[in-house]
């Protein structure tokens, strides 16, 4: 999901918490902290990647109205060596003296060895965080548990943990990788349990190994230690990831793995065709070697397989956006068309769902009746 789209967001920074919220009603985009109201302008939203970027960018440029940073534990060496430049018989030091150095020792709170076991437990905990939920999940749905209360695993989510389908399955996918990655599968068990396998650095996200997903266990093991040397023995960020199975994917002419008709989700990265498209949907019309054609509202472009993103639409969801994205072309297409339609169409290309809701419905009919577009002879 776009940064700039999730909202709230909260941060620590410069001895304050900051908040960034984002309005649908009036597409306006907020950081706050107490004493500070900041406007981000939409075209902000292009030139920086997440609402942090923005901000650390405003900070630097207004370092006098953040209040002073405390130091953090240090011992710094001050170099008075030739500091004085008078001529006085007290101010003459012999080069002994001018080598001598001040040290300030700062006192450091130390963890007792109890709190130092205590975090590493919580550290691991959060570490492991998405890859238990995953494997919950998939627990969940494997036996059904859901049955008392729910017809399908979709509804249960919904209105247990306030997601769809597609996000548990791609957390139940995620914790697949994770588990390939540092577990050996125990025969004679029906259950498996984490043995590390040498593997120290851990995934700590889902976003992290969504890209590691459609290879196999072989690859997925070689790209994340790749990932992890990129990252300089750290965790790797998800675009790390991403850039590898792409480099990896091209030299090894693996097979493109999206289809003509699926939903994907536009990422913009680098490419400056798509610059304020990112999280805008689109359907794939054309499979290249290492590329898509694809099209949403606003025209065609050809992407990079490391710019889209798949929504994991069925079939018939699929089917249903492209009647939706026809709409869509068509309304984009009138020159006539207002402000305040214009914004409905570009808020409808960022669904994150493969439907409209009665609302949005009644609001696109409308559109349609008053630029005499009948929808049913599209």
């Amino acid at each position: 999901m776009n940064p700039w789209y999730r909202s709230p967001q909260t941060w620590n920074a410069y001895g304050l918490e900051w908040e960034f919220t984002y309005s649908k009603l009036n597409r306006k985009r907020t950081i706050t902290a107490e004493g500070f109201t900041l406007n981000v302008p939409i075209v902000d939203t292009s030139k920086f990647p997440s609402p942090q970027a923005w901000h650390s960018a405003w900070a630097k440029r207004n370092k006098k109205r953040l209040p002073k940073m405390e130091l953090s534990a240090f011992t710094p060496e001050l170099d008075f060596s030739g500091a004085s430049t008078s001529s006085s018989p007290s101010s003459e030091k012999s080069d002994e003296q001018a080598d001598q150095t001040v040290q300030i020792e700062v006192e450091v709170d130390e963890l007792t060895e109890e709190e130092e076991r205590d975090r590493l437990h919580l550290e691991r905990q959060v570490e492991r965080a998405f890859y238990l939920a995953g494997k919950a999940l998939a627990a969940l749905r494997s036996r059904r548990l859901y049955r008392s209360t729910h017809k399908t695993f979709e509804e249960y989510c919904r209105d247990r943990f306030g997601f769809g389908r597609h996000a548990a399955n791609r957390l139940i996918a995620g914790a697949a990788v994770v588990e390939n990655l540092v577990t050996i599968r125990h025969q004679n068990r029906t259950e498996s349990d984490l043995v590390t396998n040498g593997t120290e650095v851990l995934p700590t996200s889902e976003y992290q190994v969504r890209p590691l997903v459609a290879l196999e266990p072989d690859q997925q093991r070689e790209v994340w230690h790749q990932a992890v040397n990129e990252a300089g023995g750290k965790v790797p960020s998800g675009r790390i990831v991403s850039d590898i199975v792409q480099r990896i994917r091209e030299r090894t002419s693996m097979p493109n793995p999206y289809r003509v008709g699926e939903v994907c989700s536009l990422i913009a990265q680098d490419n400056p065709e798509l610059r304020g498209k990112g999280g805008c949907w689109c359907i794939v019309s054309e499979i290249h070697e290492f590329s898509c054609t694809v099209t949403n509202r606003e025209g065609d472009y050809t992407v990079r397989l490391q710019h889209l993103k798949s929504l994991d639409y069925s079939e018939l969801e699929c089917q249903k956006m492209w009647e939706l994205n026809s709409r869509l072309r068509r309304l984009q297409s009138e020159q006539s068309l207002e402000e305040a339609g214009r914004s409905i169409l570009q808020n409808l290309g960022h669904l994150k769902r493969p439907y409209l809701t009665a609302l949005e419905e009644k609001l696109l009919e409308v559109l349609e009746s008053e630029y005499g577009i009948i929808a049913d002879q599209l």
